[in-house]
């Protein structure tokens, strides 16, 4: 018997992949699942374009499919924002502080995560997985559980007849410290992996972003396997 084309597949998942920390330990999340992995890369316009590489990376030794979409064009018309406008310099400091906030994009992962799903609906995967994480409330109302919870709503609605893929979060209760820890446990690699928003060849060590990626790995008790440019200036919390 074939299978009900009105059905999704419950074995295929498109995990929205950066490239980071966060991402790359999804990806092996739902592997160690044994679940068919589709990684959906967004380019919109991010002045850390390194990440993209990354993902191309992580999904390479996954042996996942791996979609890059091109909205480039997008960053350009998001001002303001440190991630996609070059004439805000990226703050320093830790990832709680106010100065975080000029990290967020205008709705980044509702565009993000409704790309992925146009693709998922395509391809009648069953999920679409988001990395999100507990850290995340601090700065990005678009990492929140309320905001998981409307998406799956407007997913449901938006594709009433379809095959319907459902929004899954599983670290949106989780630490970072908690992810470095399941990621080191699954073989992720997260060495392969890129968090700094400065972009450079080497991650900063100092940007808000990898001062949690430090703080993470410390706090887990792990081995950092990432090269920093400053590796041993400490921010306290607020």
């Amino acid at each position: 018997m074939g299978q009900d084309i009105d059905k999704p597949n419950p074995f295929n998942v498109v995990v929205v992949l950066s490239g980071g920390l966060d991402s790359t330990t999804l990806l092996a999340h739902y592997a160690a699942l044994s679940s068919r992995l589709l990684a959906v890369t967004v380019d919109y316009g991010q002045r850390h374009r390194r990440e993209i590489e990354a993902a191309r990376a992580v999904t390479a030794y996954f042996g996942a499919r791996h979609l890059v979409a091109d909205l480039s064009d997008l960053g350009r018309l998001l001002k303001g924002s440190v991630l996609t406008d070059k004439q805000v310099d990226v703050p320093d400091g830790h990832y709680a502080e106010a100065s975080m906030r000029s990290t967020v994009v205008p709705n980044r992962n509702a565009v993000l995560a409704n790309v992925a799903v146009s693709i998922a609906v395509a391809e009648r995967a069953s999920v679409v997985a988001l990395g999100m994480h507990a850290g995340d409330h601090f700065v990005y109302p678009d990492c929140r559980p309320a905001f998981v919870s409307a998406l799956n709503t407007l997913v449901g609605v938006a594709n009433e007849g379809f095959p319907t893929p459902r929004i899954e979060a599983p670290f949106i209760h989780w630490s970072k410290s908690d992810i470095a820890t399941h990621g080191t446990r699954l073989g992720a690699p997260l060495g392969q992996s890129w968090s700094c928003y400065k972009g450079g060849e080497r991650h900063c060590g100092t940007c808000g972003t990898c001062f949690e990626r430090r703080e993470a790995f410390r706090e887990a008790g792990l081995a950092d396997p990432t090269d920093y440019i400053d590796g041993v200036t400490e921010f306290a919390a607020p």
